[in-house]
């Protein structure tokens, strides 16, 4: 972040909002790259500037909790998953508050979020917590796929798979291998133009 370090003060005339995106892109690039230690970096510095601003205007409030979601991913990456627990449920926080108003534009963001809550509790050995978040995601994303199914049908299969995983984890086997069906079936579906059973197409 060097670069960045050296350029701000030069600019007096800099949005922080405009540089906050771009240091938010900046740790999605570094990531995608495995350079994840400078990813984090990055987003940190994203956080930082949009809790400033989000202080100020609740219109940067969604691109806070964003940053943070993506902030709990790079530190999850890292294995320092009680840091990265709190960014995420902090993000949880705020887009379950949006999603009270704008359910249809935030509620994705908030299953996102939730998906990465219940990641970090597994991680942690809280299957228990971790299992009621990712059943509270699979909720979240059958609705939106009753709606949208060609947009939300592959993240409720993804979310499934997740459920799967975390049944696993505490025995409950029979019930995940009926999550992990569910996924296999709309997968199935999705590859031959077809929407999932109940959902149309």
């Amino acid at each position: 972040m060097k670069w960045w370090r050296r350029w701000f003060p030069r600019k007096p005339d800099a949005i922080p909002a405009d540089v906050a995106t771009a240091l938010n892109d900046l740790s999605i690039r570094l990531g995608e790259l495995g350079r994840w230690e400078e990813g984090l970096r990055a987003v940190q510095e994203a956080v930082r500037i949009r809790r400033r601003l989000a202080a100020s205007s609740p219109d940067a409030v969604r691109h806070l909790a964003t940053s943070l979601n993506n902030l709990s991913i790079y530190l999850g990456e890292l294995g320092r998953w009680e840091e990265g627990l709190r960014a995420a449920e902090e993000a949880v926080g705020i887009f379950r508050e949006l999603a009270e108003t704008a359910p249809d534009f935030f509620l994705p963001d908030l299953a996102r979020a939730l998906n990465n809550v219940s990641n970090h509790l597994g991680e942690l050995g809280r299957r228990e917590e971790g299992l009621r978040a990712i059943e509270e995601v699979v909720e979240i994303r059958r609705k939106l796929a009753e709606v949208s199914p060609n947009t939300f049908l592959p993240d409720l299969a993804r979310a499934l798979n997740n459920l799967s995983d975390h049944l696993g984890g505490l025995g409950r086997r029979e019930e995940g291998l009926l999550a992990l069906r569910e996924a296999a079936e709309i997968r199935r579906r999705l590859a031959a133009g077809l929407g999932a059973p109940g959902l149309g197409k």
